[in-house]
């Protein structure tokens, strides 16, 4: 049977563009609702939401559970790029084609609206009404979304990020850093998914895998795209990672290598997917394909 991840894209994503306009208030104090939505809403690829609910559609899950697990992967998301657009951090003033939150809305404002994204992806995770998510799944999903976000994972990477600025990284060292800012999420995003069904614990570790897989190529990608894609395809500031002296999976390897070695990732996800002994794995397959060959 053929498989569309543009139409199964489309549907999926309606529902959560409709559930974080539902969510993400407009109302809170002072403008701070203004910025909220600026950096969540009407912009991204939705890559995260969109891996937390095929993972859970391959798992047979809970749908309530992997709409709201898709909506607060989204909104950690949004706000650690409000954080790290800021002058202390990249100091970049263009995101998802749009000035950044910073730009438009103040320093002060850009904050705070980051830090009310965060509290919000656990209130999301959280419903009083146990019947929407089951209270051990609410448990799992923060946990897992904790982990990925702090110093284990988004947190240390960034700090490992700031740190590693004018030096050259060794491939492993270069890796473990990907592999907490960018990948743990991206991998906490599939886990997240499996975690709203019932699954084996061989199920969870080719998972695991493969969710490692795609969040290291998805960096490798994103190494490459900053060297050969222009800031209007990008949406965001092309050439930025050279101009600030980052190491970067090109600096390190090469252009032709890097590209060999997001291939390679893929077909280490693949393998994951077919080690899962699950029966319908088309859409993690397919976003795995559009992570390494997509143009921004």
């Amino acid at each position: 049977m053929s498989f569309h991840l543009g139409g199964w894209s489309a549907q999926r994503l309606a529902r959560v563009e409709e559930a974080l306009s539902a969510w993400v208030p407009a109302d809170a104090p002072a403008g701070l609702g203004t910025a909220m939505r600026y950096a969540v809403l009407d912009g991204g690829k939705r890559l995260r939401p969109l891996l937390v609910l095929a993972a859970c559609e391959a798992v047979q899950g809970h749908c309530e559970a992997s709409v709201r697990a898709a909506c607060a992967v989204e909104l950690i998301h949004a706000y650690s790029l409000v954080h790290d657009d800021m002058p202390c951090m990249d100091n970049d003033v263009l995101r998802r084609g749009k000035p950044t939150v910073h730009v438009a809305h103040g320093e002060a404002g850009a904050l705070l609206a980051g830090d009310a994204l965060q509290a919000l992806a656990f209130e999301l995770l959280t419903p009083e009404d146990e019947a929407a998510v089951p209270a051990a799944v609410q448990a799992r999903l923060c946990r897992l979304l904790a982990r990925a976000a702090g110093h284990a994972g988004m947190a240390g990477g960034q700090a490992i990020d700031l740190a590693a600025v004018g030096r050259q990284l060794t491939e492993d060292e270069l890796r473990h850093m990907h592999r907490l800012k960018t990948g743990a999420l991206l991998q906490a995003s599939v886990m997240m998914g499996a975690a709203c069904g019932d699954t084996t614990l061989a199920t969870r570790d080719a998972l695991d895998t493969y969710g490692w897989a795609l969040g290291l190529a998805f960096q490798v990608v994103d190494d490459i795209l900053d060297v050969t894609a222009d800031s209007a395809t990008l949406g965001k500031t092309a050439g930025k990672d050279a101009a600030q002296d980052k190491p970067t999976y090109v600096s390190l390897l090469g252009l032709d290598r890097a590209r060999a070695h997001a291939e390679e990732l893929l077909a280490q996800a693949h393998a994951a997917l077919a080690a899962s002994g699950l029966a319908d794995t088309r859409a993690l397959a397919a976003l795995a394909e559009m992570v390494v060959h997509r143009e921004n």
